[in-house]
Formats: structure tokens, sequence, C-alpha cells
């Protein structure tokens, strides 16, 4: 009995492991996975062969295009103690509108009648300007007075210098007669004497010949001091134009004096007075800025100055403000390495924070929730070792794609991709497994880099 239940057992193993050794021989799962496989292969090779864009990613955040678009910090010009505020944090101002008044705190100006004692020192220091204008035309007649009254004197010595002159002259003249008839009765006188020792001649006509000679030499000895005389007037009336041209100097140098003296004390006063508007200006332009104004139309963000009677210092910042309707752009930094790639014409993808979106990075057309732009300025210096970029809002919108958000705001994170070309994507995997920078259709212009 056992040994027919073996037999039996054993026959019916035999059968099914014939039959499973059937149904082993005839499957086709081996095909199957060859198939699958050279299917994956060949869908691989296709991925690779298909395009992908190049993209030089980087972060950064929202902030304004122009320099007056960004927030900024409300300072007073004097110092002073605040009186009362006129604003709260997040409340919209107009230009002009008034953020906080200030008081006095500089002992200088407390006097609230200041600009009346200016102008009472004004108004006698324009007295003394009008008494120095006086000094000056009354000098002014004095030395044309003095110019004409001295013209007459100076007139009058010359005339007497040279009338000295010409009675000079005619003394000598007459000098020089007197002499000649002095020798001419000598020499008759000689002539008489012979002829008397011949006898032709009287005594009585040498002792008239004798007294004649005697009257002659008389008549030089007084010709002589006529002569001199004459030379010591012509002396004295040279002299007496030298003494009136030095008294006419003397007097004129004194005059000129005194006007050189009025006219200092003109000038004197003109800077006082001039000190004196220059300041009653001060003084009206620091009362106008006892109240700071906003700057231009924008939203209060942040008060940096609290309470009432706080005293602050000119130049303190005392509010935030940010503009009213600023034109936003995207501030990112990219790799140094990726820079040289960037023109000033490139497309860039952006995604902003708060935004939902789904970004890929090979295929930015199938992108859902970002935004374009493109790069507005290219920074020239580093800063941590990455340089920023500018990308503004495109001023056309293309088809298909949405403008900016309205609600974006000032300091918010952005993330953008700069699209380059298009390449394999087995290019782009070698790129990436060996370090290389992505790569351009042509170099950058020189025109282009010197817009950036």
């Amino acid at each position: 009995m056992i040994n027919q239940t073996k037999k039996l057992m054993v026959k019916k193993v035999d059968e099914y492991s014939t039959l499973s050794k059937a149904q082993l021989i005839s499957s086709n799962g081996p095909r199957l996975l060859g198939r699958i496989m050279v299917g994956v292969l060949i869908l691989f090779i296709i991925i690779l062969l298909l395009p992908w864009r190049q993209t030089i990613s980087g972060r950064g955040t929202v902030t304004a295009l122009r320099p007056e678009d960004r927030p900024q910090t409300i300072q007073n010009q004097i110092g002073g103690r605040i009186e009362y505020w006129a604003v709260r944090e997040g409340e919209q101002v107009k230009k002009g509108d008034t953020i906080l008044v200030l008081s006095e705190t500089s002992q200088s100006y407390f006097n609230p009648e200041l600009p009346e004692r200016l102008d009472e020192q004004l108004s006698a220091k324009r007295g003394s300007e009008l008494a120095a204008d006086q000094k000056i035309s009354a000098t002014d007649a004095q030395i044309n007075a003095l110019s004409n009254g001295v013209r007459v004197q100076l007139n009058a010595a010359t005339n007497s210098v040279l009338q000295a002159r010409n009675t000079l002259r005619i003394d000598s003249a007459e000098l020089v007669a007197v002499k000649n008839y002095y020798q001419t009765s000598r020499s008759r006188l000689e002539r008489y004497e012979a002829g008397y020792k011949n006898g032709l001649f009287s005594l009585t006509d040498i002792e008239t010949r004798r007294l004649k000679l005697a009257e002659d030499k008389a008549k030089e000895v007084a010709q002589e001091n006529k002569l001199n005389s004459a030379r010591q007037s012509l002396a004295n009336a040279i002299i007496e134009l030298d003494n009136i041209r030095a008294k006419y100097g003397q007097s004129l140098a004194s005059a000129q004096a005194d006007r050189s003296a009025a006219l200092s004390g003109k000038a004197s006063v003109k800077e006082e007075i001039s000190r004196l508007r220059n300041e009653m200006s001060n003084i009206d332009i620091r009362r106008g800025l006892y109240v700071v104004r906003a700057p231009q139309d924008g939203y209060i963000v942040k008060t940096l100055k609290a309470g009432i009677g706080e005293n602050i210092k000119e130049g303190e910042s005392v509010a935030t403000l940010q503009p009213l309707s600023p034109i936003v752009a995207a501030e990112i930094y990219v790799d140094a390495m990726d820079v040289p790639l960037i023109l000033d014409s490139s497309n860039v993808r952006l995604q902003f924070e708060g935004w939902p979106s789904v970004q890929f990075s090979g295929w930015p057309s199938v992108a859902v929730g970002t935004f374009g732009g493109k790069v507005s300025v290219i920074d020239r210096v580093s800063t941590a070792g990455k340089y920023r970029i500018l990308v503004r809002q495109l001023v056309q919108v293309p088809r298909g794609d949405e403008p900016w958000p309205i609600q974006l705001r000032q300091g918010s994170g952005v993330y953008g991709r700069v699209i380059l070309q298009s390449v394999p994507v087995w290019y782009e995997i070698w790129r990436q497994l060996n370090g290389f920078p992505p790569s351009l259709d042509k170099a950058p212009t020189a025109e282009n880099i010197n817009n950036r």
C-alpha cells in the first residue's frame, strides 16, 4: 500500500514537472523585457536630442528702477523740539503735506521779535551808509575846490617866475652895457692922460674924464647889485612855486585819505547791511523749516522718532517714505562667471514670492506662474562676489503672458532666470558635468558692453 502511494506521488510529480517545463519553454517574457529596454533606450536618446534652453539663475528682491522711486528717509534740516506729529504709519501723504512740527531750541532764535530788531539795525546801517555817501560827496567837492584854488595860485606863481626870469635877462643885458661903457671911459681916460703929457689936453679935461670913469664904475656896481637882486627874486619865485605845489600835494593827499576812509566806512556798512539781510533771510527760511513736509507723494512706512517734546538734531531721519507709484524692477544677483553672457537685451523669466508658479529650467515656454522681463542694468562692480542686474518689465507684454502683479512690494523675494540659447539635452548634461559656463550664439559687442 505504501509502495503504491509512493508510485502514485512520483507519477503526479512527473506529470506536473513536465507541464511546468512546457509552460516555461513557451513563455514570451525575455522578448518583452528586451523590447522594453530597447524602447527605453530609444526614448532616452530622443530626450538627449531634445532642445534645452540654457538659463542663468539668480535670486534677489523687488526694488525700484529709478532712484526716486525707492524708499527714502525724511530728514529735518534744523534741530528742534517735536511739538506734534501730523501723520501715522501706513498713511498716504501728498507732496508738501505736514509730517511733523518742530519748535525752536537754539537760544539765538528765541526772541519772537528778532526780525523787527534786525530791521531796526538794518535801518541804522542804511543811515550810516547815507552819511558815508555824504562825506564822500563833501570830500569830492573839497578836492575840486582845492584843485581850482591851487590852479590859480600855480598860475600866479608861474607868472612870477617868468617875470623874474625876464627881469634877470634885462638886468644881465644892462650890466653888459654898463661894463662896456666903463671900458670905453677907461680907454678914453688913458688917451686923455697920454695927450695931457703931450700938452694936447688940459688938467680940467683929465679931471672930467676921471669923474666920468668913476660914475661908470658906480653904475657897473649898481647894475651888478640889481642883477643879484633879480637872481634872488627868481629863486624866491621858484621856491614859492614849489611851496604851492607841496602844499597842494599835502592838502590833496589829506583829502584823498579822508575820501578813502569814507569809502572804507561805506564798504564796512555795506558788509554789515549784507550780513543783516542774509541773517533776516535765514531767519525767514528757518521759521519755514519748523514744519517737516513730505518731499513727494507716497506712504509713511515707519516713523524713526517717537514722542512729543523730544529734541532732535539737524539732519536726523524722522520717517521712512515709500513713493506712491514706483516703477518696480527685479534686483537679482548672478555669478561673476555668467556676467559676460548677459546682454542688455536678454529676456528673463521671474518667480515672485507669494505667487505660485512651476518653472522648468530648460523649457521656460511651459512654465506656469512666471513673468517676463528684460535686463535693464548690469553693475560694473561686484557685490560680495556677485554681480547685480536690474530687470524691468516688458513695455509690451506678449500674447499669452501676463503683466507683473500690481501688488508687488519692494523688498519681496524674487527668483529669476536669464534666457540664453537652445542646446541639446546631451550638451547641457555634458556642460553641467564639466562645470562649463553656458554658451552664446555670438560674443557680446562693444556697444552692448558700454551700454551696461
